[in-house]
């Protein structure tokens, strides 16, 4: 692609971002450096910005050993700059933040094995990568600049039009970084859908720039790797007054800093749509988060054996574990997961790649398991809990029901039982309800003692209907109406209602199959609820329906003492069956078309929870940030009317007194606004980005979960809930030697996001996700000899104080505020 010469003469001062965009994994040719060294020596005022995957330059070095050297010769001068070192070009949004941190921290230590001493001073992305919490994640790399364009990229979306020249972008805990942003005036391009007007510094462009104030306009095109074009901007005949630079050039030599104003992004403001709901992208999010979620908590445990044990800790298995994750969360298996041979598209690298973490977490996980609880006995389990919070949970553990152990004991005392089994196995299992301390463990012994009989959990069927019951709720399905939850009602609270009057059904399914039925809703026929687990620990009732002429099941759970409802779905789909919007262009598909049936959710298959709560207040949350929604609603049919309603972990719809929460096993989207209840989406099958059809092929699975609660999202805990779904208990067969905790914080609301070992030191990653209090005081049993604050770079902020314990550890205070994190070294931990 190249530009005509038809543009008119301009006489005003300009300057321009080009570069490449890619890597061996999206598209990198092979001899493609040797091109680019080409073209920067037939153009010696040419000036690039690279976004190139690190592990290509692995690739280049064998194949194309002179252009290697040469490209490291010119490597961060005046004339290339590295401006996004992120292994796997995540769009961050997508991911957790200890992902995110990753991403940078992997690719960043890849690219100084190829070009020693290369410096990461601005960050710039062809596509939407970009999340509200990266300043801090910025500046704690050593970054001093950032860009929020992508105007030649836009198919996943944009940020918010904002500001002039320069912005001070503000993220949710503070942090600041100099941004270039969209500008204000940066209008969406009237002829395509994956343009703004920055693409290529045209006259109008510039002009509407000026007369807002900024006196140095820039426009931006990363070129994806494979473009034959040189410069973009080609044989213009106005170019004489554009000057290509580096964005580092750009920021320190030719930007007005005393032109930078405030701007507190929000998570809305990054404005992203994919094809949401498709089966395919619902695969890849949930195989990503379970691998994300795998890792972080593998890592702990065995961090945890490590410092305990003198468990060797894994390097090498955990950075091909992490570097297989990293590539998973490529922008380009969310965007085109199609693309590539069949067998080899992104989707099928996704299930590999995670597949590939998983086999190592699962080793590792094995061989931390079997050193912390290393006296083998058939009669005792240990549970083990990674997280920073002591957690009263319900686990399962293996037994035979025929067997002479009918119990369960904890040190004297004989546990409350109930026999169940196991869905992926079909063996019997005993739940019993476990107390593990924060990073802690507790040790379960079978026996042959009678358990206790307490009240509990009921199910039952009754005048019709079935109701479950536990200490905390009532709740009532009824059959006639698909299953649909006809009450639930929390006892401890004076039976709130939480179920609202109206058209719609709650927890029911209705979406637009166009070609076999139009809307359709399990509500409208019946369905058969049958009592699968009736307590007293766990109540479970399976829900069989049909929709459009396709079986499906819905499990509901409850817990005695549990306030969390977890939910699944299965639909078995018979055949392809398009559901959505029935928007069809005339003709051929086109690319240019503003309106997409994908971007129109009201006729997807979606989950709806009308809430009885009055004057709605919806908060989502991001990576390492909670964001309180503007919008009036969530609906958009068009490119140019995109809003940003993605759903990470959960979404929370509360009043002044209640709210319930919506928990999510993978990235997706959600529907909520003034007239519309809070609705998950389920499915899209239909036209997808450059007119693919996105089909359903096999089942549907997804699991869910509702809590509701008292006070607001951070009163409610819901971050920590996060990360209990994150990382369950463990149970593994054995005595384990200690079951005190490692680590322990002295308040709720802050969250432990990683543990890692270098060398002979510890590293703490600690989150405040909900405290009001910026302090938090951290309690070890061991004695590190220095505690050291430092930046993710590596850099030292400063040593922090310890105070020696009576029991022999340290007690020491760590600040952040809220959605901030800490990096915390604890040298010499490891003997």
């Amino acid at each position: 692609m190249t530009l005509g010469s038809s543009f008119s003469l301009f006489a005003q001062q300009s300057w321009f971002i080009d570069g490449y965009h890619g890597g061996i994994w999206g598209h990198y040719p092979k001899g493609y450096t040797s091109f680019i060294l080409d073209q920067l020596n037939r153009h010696p005022d040419w000036k690039i910005n690279l976004e190139i995957e690190p592990v290509t330059w692995d690739a280049v070095k064998l194949e194309d050993a002179a252009a290697y050297a040469s490209m490291q010769a010119l490597m961060d001068t005046r004339r290339v700059e590295y401006v996004n070192p992120a292994f796997g070009q995540s769009y961050l949004f997508t991911g957790s933040g200890e992902s995110m941190i990753r991403q940078f921290s992997y690719g960043m230590k890849k690219l100084w094995e190829h070009f020693p001493g290369i410096r990461f001073t601005t960050y710039s992305t062809e596509e939407p990568c970009f999340t509200s919490s990266l300043p801090q994640v910025l500046r704690s790399f050593g970054f001093s600049a950032a860009s929020l364009k992508n105007p030649n990229t836009c198919w996943g979306g944009y940020t918010r039009a904002f500001g002039g020249e320069l912005v001070n972008w503000i993220g949710p805990d503070g942090s600041s970084i100099l941004t270039v942003p969209r500008y204000a005036t940066e209008a969406l391009w009237k002829t395509s859908t994956w343009q703004t007007a920055a693409w290529n510094n045209g006259r109008d462009y510039l002009q509407s720039a000026l007369d807002y104030g900024v006196k140095h306009p820039v426009g931006m095109c990363l070129q994806d790797a494979g473009w034959h074009n040189g410069p973009w901007l080609g044989n213009r005949t106005d170019t004489s007054k554009i000057q290509y630079t580096t964005w580092r050039n750009y920021f320190e030599k030719i930007a007005d800093h005393t032109l930078a104003t405030d701007w507190r992004l929000s998570q809305e403001d990054i404005l992203v749509s994919l094809v949401w709901g498709s089966q395919v992208l619902q695969r890849i999010a949930q195989q990503i988060r379970k691998a994300e979620d795998k890792m972080v908590a593998t890592e702990k445990l065995a961090a945890i054996a490590t410092v305990r044990h003198g468990f060797q800790w894994p390097t090498a298995a955990f950075d091909r574990a992490w570097e297989s994750l990293l590539l998973a969360q490529h922008h380009d298996c969310w965007i085109v997961p199609y693309n590539g041979k069949r067998g080899d598209t992104w989707a099928d690298k996704v299930r590999n790649w995670t597949a590939e973490t998983e086999r190592i977490c699962d080793s590792i996980s094995k061989l931390a398991r079997k050193s912390l609880a290393s006296e083998k006995r058939e009669d005792a389990f240990t549970i083990f809990n990674t997280t920073a919070l002591d957690r009263h949970e319900l686990v399962s553990i293996p037994a035979t029901e025929n067997s002479s152990f009918n119990a369960v004991r904890s040190g004297k005392q004989i546990l409350p039982v109930q026999w169940t089994t196991n869905n992926s196995t079909g063996k019997k299992e005993l739940l019993l309800k476990a107390h593990v301390a924060a990073t802690g463990m507790q040790l379960l012994q079978l026996t042959t003692g009678k358990p206790p009989k307490t009240p509990g959990a009921t199910a039952v069927q009754r005048n019709g209907v079935v109701v479950l019951e536990t200490d905390l709720y009532r709740m009532v399905i009824d059959p006639a109406s698909g299953g649909a939850i006809k009450s639930l009602i929390s006892k401890q609270w004076g039976n709130k209602e939480w179920i609202a009057r109206g058209n719609i059904a709650f927890n029911t399914l209705h979406g637009n199959f166009y070609n076999d039925g139009g809307q359709l809703s399990t509500a409208l026929q019946p369905a058969t609820v049958n009592i699968i687990e009736s307590g007293p620990l766990r109540v479970k009732v399976a829900i069989s329906g049909r929709l459009a002429g396709h079986p499906l099941e819905q499990t509901i759970t409850l817990v005695q003492g549990e306030p969390r409802i977890d939910c699944s779905l299965l639909i078995n789909w018979q055949k392809n069956i398009a559901v959505g919007d029935n928007y069809k262009q005339d003709g051929a598909y086109r690319a240019e078309e503003y309106r997409k049936a994908f971007y129109d959710d009201r006729k997807k298959l979606l989950l709806s929870l009308p809430l009885n709560l009055e004057q709605q207040v919806l908060h989502k949350n991001a990576p390492f940030d909670v964001t309180q929604s503007k919008l009036e609603n969530t609906l958009f049919t068009t490119w140019d009317s995109i809003r940003n309603n993605v759903l990470l972990n959960w979404v929370d719809v509360a009043d002044e007194d209640f709210g319930m929460a919506l928990f999510t096993d993978h990235t997706t989207a959600y529907v909520h606004g003034k007239d519309r209840p809070l609705e998950l989406v389920v499915q899209y099958s239909g036209k997808g980005l450059w007119g693919m059809n996105y089909t359903v092929e096999g089942p549907t699975k997804l699991d869910y979960s509702l809590l509701p609660h008292k006070k607001s999202w951070d009163g409610a805990g819901l971050e920590a809930e996060r990360a209990r779904l994150a990382e369950p208990l463990q149970v593994v067969a054995g005595v384990a030697s200690s079951a005190t905790s490692l680590i322990r914080l002295s308040k709720q609301g802050w969250e432990l996001s990683s543990i890692t070992i270098e060398g002979k030191d510890m590293l703490l990653r600690l989150y405040n996700a909900a405290a009001a209090d910026s302090a938090v005081e951290v309690y070890l049993p061991v004695q590190p000899a220095r505690v050291i604050l430092e930046n993710l770079n590596g850099t030292a902020v400063k040593s922090i104080q310890t105070q020696n314990t009576a029991q022999g550890g340290v007690l020491f205070s760590v600040t952040a505020p809220r959605f901030g994190f800490r990096t915390v070294r604890l040298q010499n931990l490891v003997k």
